[in-house]
């Protein structure tokens, strides 16, 4: 495989990362609706929104993606970063792109100087979390939720 390349994204990208963010959508089960995408692309493009998106990019293909979000905390004064999405493209998976995308995440936060880069994943993530397991730490912490209609 060429050299991977990571890059925040453009304007000019959202047809290249629409695949992989459906591609995510399956992974995990659920239908995102369109109007929720394309409120999300508007935010990942507006300089005052925290949230953040990057693609990894070999050659002219996108096989990866990642989302960031920052946010204060009750517990420092610097923000937190929570990568909330990260999928690589099943055929490519196994070849350094998930943690690559996962190091530009770091990157990122550390520029900002926040205090920590946080995710969560599914239990039955079994392939994603023998990556997370070499690049960070579990946090003991059980996640709880309420839905609201």
């Amino acid at each position: 495989m060429q050299s991977i390349e990571i890059k925040a994204i453009d304007s000019k990208d959202f047809d290249i990362w629409l695949p992989l963010w459906k591609g995510y959508q399956r992974f995990y089960e659920v239908d995102i609706p369109a109007s929720v995408t394309l409120e999300t692309w508007a935010r990942f493009l507006d300089p005052i929104e925290p949230m953040h998106a990057a693609l990894a990019m070999v050659g002219e293909h996108a096989f990866g993606l990642v989302h960031s979000i920052y946010h204060r905390s009750t517990w420092t004064t610097s923000d937190y970063c929570y990568l909330q999405d990260l999928y690589v493209a099943p055929d490519v998976r196994g070849g350094g792109i998930g943690r690559a995308l996962i190091e530009h995440v770091y990157a990122d936060a550390n520029r900002r100087g926040v205090s920590r880069v946080h995710w969560l994943t599914h239990e039955t993530n079994y392939t994603g979390r023998r990556l997370y397991d070499s690049v960070g730490a579990r946090s003991g912490f059980i996640q709880y939720r309420k839905l609201f209609t």
